[in-house]
């Protein structure tokens, strides 16, 4: 990969997870870890799960940094064992850290998806090459006989060549290995691999949390704190994603074209916004905010509108949109509907503002179609 070459595993917008300092709102997660740790109850093998962008992966850098400065068997000194360690914390000095932040530490693999030098873009997936990569890690990293540590990130991204090729790793692990695997969907992963690990979930953030993790990060939302929150819904990557792409504005936008149904030419102007190479992320990012939009209109329908607001008129929209249970009912059906139509497009390159325009098209005509 060249210096320019973006990374897989890393948020537009934000730091790279090895050089976040702290890790938020995680803390039963980690000490989950630290007890097994300190209980000589290690499994060679976790997976950290949640939603994306609550600190999965920030939480592996920080294990791996923890496993790899700390000597796999401390000796007794003057005074005896010295006393377990209660937090994960390691000096940002420590020479660990220094090397992790390079990508430079011997004991530490990174599998994540490549950058295509052809293409001149990141690969979709996974492939089994970067699995294959790890037997001759594993080779060269044994002659120090310190601890190894295997970050795959993420895990639910492999093909099923890739998948298979990790499995015969976790049925016979190397010795003094440890791999993290980071999943947002652990779902899609073979039960054989699920099986064979052990599982940290990592939550959602509440808002002052979030708060913390973008002040962190060096991003201050100001004024639209509350939306950003709301639109975030606990992730702070997708809040990092948001404020780095404009999403409040965008967002603001769609829900007064899906709100009108006399609106085309700003439906026409949206769609258009989402075309081109260049506009590849805006155009992903437009169909996850109508994923967004439908979830929470549908949510509206059972449990009264979102309050607060992410976007102006919002909630004035969704109490006449989705005024009862039986209209939920019916945008959740279409929101699972367009969801498999926006996965479906873009796998076979589908027009972008074709695309959208017949997902505005398709939310007027069920709101057409709702009784009073």
């Amino acid at each position: 990969m060249t210096d320019a070459a973006p990374e897989a595993d890393r948020a537009p917008g934000a730091p790279h997870p090895r050089h976040t300092e702290r890790l938020i709102g995680q803390d039963e997660a980690e000490a989950a870890f630290l007890d097994a740790f300190t209980t000589g109850r290690m499994h060679h093998a976790w997976l950290i799960t949640g939603p994306r962008g609550v600190g999965k992966a920030t939480l592996a850098w920080r294990i791996a940094r923890f496993l790899l400065a700390t000597p796999l068997q401390q000796e007794d000194g003057l005074f005896g064992a010295p006393p377990p360690p209660e937090t994960l914390d390691i000096s940002e000095d420590h020479p660990v850290s220094h090397r992790l932040a390079a990508l430079s530490e011997p004991g530490l693999s990174l599998v994540r998806r490549p950058w295509d030098p052809k293409t001149e873009r990141l690969r979709q997936e996974i492939t089994v090459e970067e699995i294959r990569r790890l037997k001759r890690f594993f080779e060269l990293s044994a002659a120090d006989g310190g601890r190894r540590v295997v970050i795959v990130d993420a895990a639910d991204e492999m093909n099923v060549s890739a998948a298979n090729a990790l499995l015969k790793v976790l049925e016979e692990p190397p010795a003094n290995t440890t791999l993290l695997l980071i999943a947002h969907q652990p779902s899609r992963l073979l039960p054989t691999i699920l099986s064979r690990c052990r599982r940290l979930r990592c939550r959602t953030l509440d808002a002052p949390e979030i708060a913390q993790a973008l002040s962190q990060a060096g991003v201050e939302p100001g004024e639209d704190a509350d939306a950003l929150a709301a639109l975030a819904e606990g992730s702070v990557g997708t809040a990092l994603r948001l404020l780095t792409m404009d999403g409040l504005k965008l967002y603001g936008e769609l829900v007064q074209v899906l709100g009108d149904p006399n609106a085309r030419p700003r439906a026409l102007a949206l769609a258009d916004g989402a075309t081109g190479r260049t506009n590849a992320d805006r155009f992903a990012l437009l169909l996850d905010l109508f994923d967004l939009f439908l979830a929470r209109l549908a949510r509206a329908g059972i449990s009264g509108p979102p309050l607060p607001e992410a976007a102006e008129g919002e909630a004035r929209l969704m109490a006449r949109l989705s005024p009862h249970p039986h209209a939920a009912r019916q945008w959740a059906d279409l929101a699972q509907s367009l969801g498999a139509r926006a996965r479906h497009g873009r796998a076979v390159n589908l027009d972008p503002a074709a695309l959208i325009l017949d997902m505005v098209l398709k939310v007027h005509e069920t709101a057409a179609k709702l009784p009073a």
